[in-house]
């Protein structure tokens, strides 16, 4: 089956590059390996989980959050968004079809993409002249590996299994990860009774919901130093130097820090009142697991009942992009940097890959619609309407 644009993954990032091609009336077609649209949201977050930024940074495009939608939109809020977006622009993923393989063939100009039916289990085919890779920075967990974990005697999971707090009431539970996720994670359970510590192993910026929107605000208009000075003085006056906890902030600011690595700052949702309270503990790297016990640099150590992973995602887009000269480094990143990131040669492009959250996935489902409607190919005929 042939297609002018096919898009892998229907997350958030190829929805918005679906819903950008639609407007201009490019064909496409979009496959998925779940059984459904944002599965990562549906399936591998916690309960409790909100939108860390306003609304207003996390829309996807032509289409607003509608009237009375709380400003950091709750989990389910924002699936029920994502589903009325599918809706609206009659989006129609292909599911369960698994991408295998994906080449480009220099004589046609095509790309051909090997694919698996996941229930049927047959194998279907697909050449495409543009091809959008959606499949975002978060395809599979991310677990480091750590001397002695095989030997550990409890639970081990990793956030995208953790839901709720309830079920470990009494228990000694070690969140490693210091993101947004493992403070989060470490809140809830300590607010569900557990015996809560987390690992913090390097710099991080700790903000308020209220400074980080300030902050994206003003950098509009003001020079991002500037801004950076202003929201880190704030937060230092809110929270107080919190090195004597084992977290200290990084050299450079917060928003300047997102801008050159994409690493977000915390979002504070009540974690640190209880690290300074003595709720949750806060060690550092670790060195060795026995048994149930956790040995800690500094000389530190602990016994736990439970260990919860927040140590984010990979992308596993680089397994199965096989062109030699793709956009994909050997972490299934992109090779160039932000803001150049989206685009490749031979007409491949990848959406969500830019570290900059859901403003991030706006910008490129704009940006690669824009390139293939500017493009001069005969392989796309804007009369046309979508081919599923």
């Amino acid at each position: 089956m042939d297609f002018v644009v096919l898009i892998v993954g229907a997350g958030p990032a190829g929805l918005a590059t679906a819903a950008c091609l639609s407007q201009r009336s490019i064909p496409y077609l979009i496959v998925e390996r779940e059984d459904c649209s944002a599965s990562l949201w549906r399936s591998r977050t916690y309960d409790r989980l909100k939108l860390h930024l306003a609304k207003e940074f996390c829309s996807l495009p032509y289409m607003p959050y509608p009237e009375g939608t709380p400003t950091y939109v709750p989990k389910e809020e924002f699936i029920k968004y994502v589903d009325r977006y599918t809706e609206n622009f009659d989006i129609k993923p292909r599911y369960c079809t698994c991408v295998d393989s994906a080449a480009y063939d220099g004589e046609t100009n095509r790309w051909a993409i090997s694919t698996r039916d996941t229930v049927a289990g047959t194998e279907i085919l697909f050449t495409t002249r543009f091809l959008v890779v959606a499949t975002g920075e978060n395809a599979v967990e991310s677990i480091p590996a750590i001397p002695g974990i095989e030997s550990f005697d409890g639970e081990v999971i990793h956030s995208s299994a953790y839901k709720s707090g309830r079920s470990y009431a009494g228990q000694r539970v070690l969140v490693v990860g210091s993101g947004n996720s493992g403070m989060e994670i470490a809140y809830d359970l300590a607010r569900h009774g557990a015996d809560t510590s987390i690992v913090v192993r390097s710099p991080v910026h700790i903000m308020t919901k209220e400074l980080i929107r300030l902050g994206m605000t003003l950098v509009k208009y003001v020079p991002i130093s500037i801004v950076d000075s202003l929201i880190v003085n704030s937060a230092n006056f809110i929270f107080g130097d919190l090195s004597g906890h084992g977290i200290v902030r990084p050299k450079i600011g917060p928003l300047l820090l997102k801008c050159k690595t994409g690493k977000s700052s915390v979002i504070d949702v009540g974690t640190v009142r209880l690290i300074k309270n003595g709720v949750i503990k806060v060690f550092g790297q670790i060195l060795n697991l026995v048994g149930s016990k956790v040995e800690f640099e500094g000389g530190k150590d602990g016994s736990f009942d439970a260990i919860v992973f927040a140590t984010g995602y990979r992308s596993t887009a680089n397994l199965w992009l096989k062109d030699d000269e793709c956009m994909l480094n050997c972490d299934g990143l992109p090779k160039n940097d932000y803001p150049n990131h989206w685009k490749g040669d031979n007409g491949v492009y990848c959406a969500g890959f830019g570290r900059r959250g859901l403003a991030g996935i706006y910008m490129d489902a704009m940006n690669i619609a824009d390139d293939i409607m500017s493009t001069e190919d005969p392989f796309v005929p804007l009369s046309i309407h979508r081919v599923y």
